[in-house]
């Protein structure tokens, strides 16, 4: 592999690899980008993934070839602590005793720290509403007005990232910056020589995000917190400004309201009805009203200058929405929170969009995950990413699965749509989890089943039970590795990018097949296209994205040449469906079983 990721760089040329668990894939490419001498961007699938490649990885390599390649990390923005709005947090003071505690953590770190990564206060959660008072976005930042401008971090890291030869990013970054660009704006990222993606196989979806267009009711409170403080701060004889702001303020709660429980469905359905069509005319209405109003005001300060230019853009964004149906390329949707609502509009192709970047770019693009082929064929990911010519390559997982896995199917006769599924599922579970000492992770294709096998597992089990949810993924995984017999329940987010080594894991339950929730408005959109170009939508989308999520889930088992575990497939279609058999086929080679006889067995001393 590293061979092959050298030849891609050495002849600008596009590589598509599917490296198996436990290669190494991550020193094949970083040994090959580090003895060329070229510069490269290493973007990799999650914040968590770039720290570990830049304070792991990269220094171990780095110090086994001698080399002094200077090297930095770029994240998005709202991972570094604004100086600024740091200042105005402070001046607020008052606040909530947890609020003010948290507050004054940040600013003691604030003296010692030089990154100003976040990710350095472990003292407050990473999902503290505090980190949105005293970091920016692309909204809310002053720039060059920017009175903290020469202490700035984001711009120290991006000056770092342009004098370094190899710069570890994020697919969201490295995409953001692609839209950027394409508008018309300055580059967040150096040129480079080669564009190594660890993670590959999410790409698309990442992609999809960044090639359509997001309003969120986030931005526009943001906003009005934003007019509101600006108002006292710059034009404190206007008070008619902060009446405006509030307004908004209501309008967006007011459509949240009309928009109805919990849901993420298509817009034209809710927009034909008539609390929603109303509620959204009184949105619109007071965007134009406090437009009007910031565009005399604007002058007088740095911060309404700023507010002034993002509802501007909010405006155009909601207008665009609400007034362009698109050409049937796209679906517009909307999901709602217990207080919040996003409106999208996504493209069903990203193809196109990104291969133009792929062309205008002449370097070397490599694609690396263990998951990007269906049955040994990359053609459904290539694809989706529009790559027309491209080497590939296809390194099987050293590790011994015939020796160190077994993967049981359990007899269910329960319809996986039916209410009672889940707990038949739980039923069938609870002997493996007693035959293995706990040490499982039960991975659930819905929140709702994963709260429904809670409620049921609660008191039947003698294992420490941990929840998604909870308490941080990383403070779970901690525990769970520390504790040594817990069983886990998790969904979406830890189906992949979870490392548990060693004997704490030793199981890996899978409720359901993975397939994308049907009713989804983007799934639906999507299968309506592909059957409108009379193309077959289950094989040609659905399973695929399947089986891959399914690799996904199952890699989590084995980790290690010592590893040893049961995968459980609970879900009876892989038996009784045609296509059970292509899925099965996808997954590593391990001996199967229906018996629990086998299972209790592979336990046993």
């Amino acid at each position: 592999m590293a061979e092959q990721v050298a030849a891609a760089i050495e002849g600008a040329g596009t590589l598509v690899c599917e490296a198996g668990t436990g290669i190494g894939k991550t020193f094949a490419y970083l040994v090959p980008a580090l003895l060329s001498g070229r510069r490269i961007i290493v973007s990799t699938g999650t914040r968590n993934l770039q720290d570990q490649l830049f304070r792991c990885d990269l220094p171990r390599v780095r110090q086994a070839l001698k080399l002094s390649v200077e090297v930095a990390m770029l994240k998005g923005r709202a991972n570094y602590l604004c100086l600024y709005r740091l200042q105005e947090a402070l001046g607020e003071g008052g606040g909530k005793r947890r609020r003010q505690a948290e507050i004054e953590a940040v600013r003691v770190w604030s003296g010692r720290t030089r990154s100003g990564d976040i990710a350095e206060l472990s003292e407050v959660p990473e999902d503290s509403p505090i980190w949105p008072q005293v970091t920016s976005t692309s909204d809310n930042c002053l720039g060059g007005e920017c009175p903290c401008l020469a202490d700035c971090h984001v711009a120290q890291a991006r000056r770092a990232a342009q004098a370094a030869e190899v710069v570890i990013v994020n697919h969201h970054l490295f995409l953001a910056d692609l839209a950027l660009k394409d508008q018309g704006f300055g580059d967040i990222l150096p040129g480079a020589d080669a564009v190594i993606f660890d993670e590959a196989h999410q790409l698309p979806e990442t992609a999809t995000q960044f090639f359509g267009s997001q309003l969120s009711s986030r931005q526009c409170f943001d906003l009005v917190r934003d007019c509101e403080h600006a108002q006292v701060q710059e034009a404190a004889d206007t008070p008619h400004l902060r009446d405006l702001a509030q307004r908004l303020d209501k309008a967006m709660r007011d459509l949240r309201l009309a928009l109805g429980p919990e849901r993420r469905a298509v817009w034209d359905d809710a927009a034909a009805r008539s609390e929603t069509h109303a509620a959204m005319g009184r949105l619109r209405n007071a965007f134009t009203e406090l437009r009007q109003a910031l565009e005399p005001a604007a002058a007088r300060g740095p911060a309404l200058a700023n507010a002034l230019r993002r509802c501007l853009a909010l405006n155009e964004s909601l207008r665009l929405f609400c007034d362009d149906p698109g050409d049937g390329g796209s679906v517009r949707w909307y999901e709602t929170h217990a207080r919040g609502l996003l409106l999208s509009r996504t493209p069903l192709d990203v193809a196109p969009m990104f291969r133009a970047r792929l062309q205008a770019a002449r370097c070397a693009w490599i694609f690396t995950s263990a998951t990007l082929a269906v049955r040994g064929d990359c053609s459904y990911f290539t694809g989706q990413l529009g790559i027309d010519a491209a080497v590939t390559g296809h390194y099987e997982s050293p590790f011994d699965y015939a020796r160190q896995a077994l993967l049981y199917l359990p007899i269910l006769d329960v319809d996986p749509r039916v209410a009672g599924y889940t707990g038949a599922v739980v039923d069938a579970v609870l002997p493996v989890l007693e035959a293995s000492g706990g040490r499982a992770f039960l991975l659930f294709t819905s929140h709702r089943a994963l709260r429904e096998a809670e409620a049921q597992l609660r008191d039947r089990i003698g294992f420490p039970l941990l929840v998604q949810g909870e308490a941080p993924k990383a403070d779970l995984l901690a525990r769970f590795r520390a504790l040594g017999n817990a069983v886990l329940l998790g969904s979406a987010s830890f189906w992949e990018g979870v490392d548990v080594r060693g004997d704490a894991l030793s199981v890996v339950v899978i409720d359901k097949l993975p397939f994308a929730v049907p009713d989804d408005p983007v799934v639906q959109a999507r299968i309506r296209a592909l059957h409108a170009a009379d193309r077959n939508a289950f094989t040609e989308y659905q399973l695929p994205e399947a089986a891959i999520a399914l690799k996904q889930g199952a890699g989590r088992l084995i980790r290690d040449v010592g590893d040893r575990g049961v995968l459980v497939l609970c879900d009876p279609r892989l038996r009784t469906k045609s296509y059970g058999r292509k899925l099965r086929a996808a997954l590593p080679p391990m001996p199967a079983t229906e018996r629990l006889a086998d299972v209790r067995a592979f336990f046993t001393p």
